[in-house]
C-alpha cells in the first residue's frame, strides 16, 4: 500500500506557481478552468506506473495499491483524477484534504510507504512509524522494463541511527572499533525496517528466477562493520538481493550500474548526487538530519 502526493505523481509546476504568486482563491480557479487539460507526469510517476503493472503478474486480489494524498479539495483535485484516467492509472483510492495536512490519513489506510514532495509531511509520516521520503527531481527517468528496482541506505533507513551516531559524534577508527564489537548484536529497525519486509512478502509471490523486483543495500559500511549488517538481516530473516559495501565510495555510478528506479538515502548529500543518475528520496530520519 503506497501513498503518494499529487506533486510527486504529477507536474504540477505551473498551478502551484499560480498559487505562490496570486494565492489560494486564484489556485482553485486556474485548476477548474484547466481541470480537462491531462496534467504531465511528475519525478514519482514512472516509479508508481512500474509499481502498478506487478498487478498483472498476478491473479485475485491487486498485490499493490497506490493511494493519492493531496492537499486540494475535492473540486480541485478533479484535475488529478482526470490525469490519473487520463494516463490509465489504476489508482481509485484518494483523500482530498482542502488544504490540510494528508498524512493523517496513512495510519487509517494501512499505508506501508508515503512519497512526497513535502518535507514536513514525510517528517511527519515518520514520526507516525511509516516509511516516507521527499521525493526529489531527478534529471532522468525510471526506466520501463522489469525487475522493478529498489536501492536502500543501511544505517537509519534500514536500520536505527545508533552506530551513525557514533560516526557522528567518536568518528571512523571509533565506528568501526565500536561494530567489530557489536558484530553479533543486531541493529535495532529503521524507517524502512517494515517496507522493506512488505517487499519481501510480495516477492515471495512470484517465481524467484522470474521475480519482478529487486532489493539493494548500498551502504557507505566497508569490512569489517559489513558484518553485523549481514548479522542483523539474518536476524530479521530479510533477504537482500545485492549488498553493496562502498567504503565512503560516492554511490552514484553503483546505483546507476544496478539500474536503481528509486534509491533511499537519509544524508541529503548522497541525495542530490544520486539524482543526477536514479530517482531519489531523501529520508528525513537520524542524526545527519538534526
Amino acid at each position: 500500500m503506497i501513498a503518494i502526493s499529487s506533486r510527486a505523481l504529477f507536474n504540477m509546476d505551473a498551478s502551484h506557481a499560480v498559487f505562490e504568486s496570486e494565492g489560494l482563491e486564484a489556485y482553485q480557479r486556474y485548476q477548474i478552468e484547466h481541470e480537462e487539460e491531462p496534467l504531465e507526469p511528475g519525478d514519482a510517476f514512472p516509479l508508481v506506473r512500474k509499481l502498478l503493472r506487478l498487478n498483472q503478474r498476478v491473479s485475485g486480489e491487486p498485490c499493490v495499491e497506490v493511494i493519492l494524498l493531496s492537499r486540494n479539495s475535492a473540486d480541485t483535485g478533479l484535475r488529478v483524477f482526470n490525469s490519473i484516467a487520463h494516463h490509465g492509472l489504476g489508482i481509485t483510492r484518494a483523500a482530498f484534504c482542502g488544504g490540510l495536512n494528508p498524512w493523517r490519513y496513512i495510519g487509517p489506510f494501512g499505508c506501508h510507504l508515503f512519497l512526497s514532495t513535502e518535507a514536513d509531511d514525510v517528517r511527519a509520516a515518520l514520526n507516525q512509524g511509516v516509511a516516507a521520503a521527499t521525493f526529489l527531481r531527478s534529471r532522468n527517468s525510471t526506466r520501463d522494463d522489469e525487475p522493478l528496482r529498489f536501492a536502500f541506505d543501511g544505517d537509519a533507513v534500514l536500520f536505527s541511527d545508533e552506530a551513525e551516531r557514533v560516526y557522528k559524534h567518536q568518528g571512523l577508527d571509533a565506528f568501526t572499533e565500536s561494530e567489530k564489537q557489536a558484530a553479533r548484536e543486531p541493529l535495532s529497525g529503521g524507517p524502512f525496517k517494515l517496507f522493506l519486509g512488505a517487499l519481501q512478502n510480495l516477492q515471495q509471490r512470484f517465481d524467484p528466477d522470474d521475480s519482478p523486483i529487486r532489493t539493494a543495500l548500498v551502504t557507505a559500511r566497508a569490512a569489517p562493520a559489513h558484518e553485523r549488517v549481514v548479522r542483523t538481516l539474518r536476524a530479521w530473516d530479510i533477504r537482500i538481493d545485492e549488498s553493496l559495501f562502498l567504503g565512503g565510495m560516492n554511490k552514484t555510478a553503483f546505483l546507476s550500474a544496478y539500474g536503481a528506479d528509486v534509491f533511499f538515502d537519509d544524508q541529503r548529500g548522497h541525495c542530490d548526487a544520486a539524482s543526477s543518475e536514479v530517482a531519489t528520496g531523501h529520508v528525513p530520519h537520524g542524526v545527519a538530519n538534526h
